[in-house]
């Protein structure tokens, strides 16, 4: 199965307060995480990544993906397209925060090289790497790289995805805390 990113100007960033269905995302990569009182699933997808976190019966689900993807709109906390710089903070119930930020960087090709070389080593000694098939106009394909902090009452989430065909980079930093 060819596994190739859609293109910049497709992506957006979401907040869910629910669960959504794994059957509408294709995953690459995955990894759950319980730490004191919550858990989290982290999921590089074919477009960019969803963190799935659960604490006492509260649900919050970030997406990074194709604006395409037939995505609920119920429960839609937060919704921005993936351009420029934007942050956002969420009050939940029970005191938890939710806490994003994201930057999509376009960049000169040296310097993208670079930084995705940097990033595929990063990946070999820790984090979710995964990397994509070449879209065919560019020899080496697109790579996302997760790094996941946990702490007993947080966790922050740094996402990288490149996209070579634009020598463009997408990072995302949110942080789920409890009070």
């Amino acid at each position: 199965m060819l596994s190739v990113r859609p293109k910049i100007k497709e992506l957006v960033f979401q907040l869910y307060g629910r669960v959504l269905h794994p059957e509408l995302f294709e995953i690459h990569e995955s990894r759950t995480i319980s730490r004191g009182d919550y858990e989290a699933t982290v999921q590089i997808t074919s477009a960019g990544h969803v963190v799935k976190w659960r604490y006492k019966g509260l649900t919050l689900t970030e997406v990074a993906t194709s604006a395409h993807q037939p995505l609920p709109q119920k429960r839609r906390l937060i919704s921005y397209r993936l351009k420029g710089e934007r942050s956002d903070s969420l009050e939940c119930r029970g005191g938890v925060s939710y806490q994003m930020g994201f930057q999509l960087e376009p960049v000169d090709p040296e310097l993208f090289w670079t930084f995705q070389d940097e990033l595929c080593r990063d990946g070999e000694r820790r984090g979710m790497l995964h990397r994509f098939d070449s879209s065919g106009r560019i020899a080496l394909g697109a790579l996302s790289y997760i790094n996941v902090e946990t702490r007993s009452r947080s966790l922050l989430v740094q996402a990288f995805h490149t996209f070579p065909d634009d020598y463009a980079i997408v990072k995302s930093q949110s942080l789920f805390e409890l009070a």
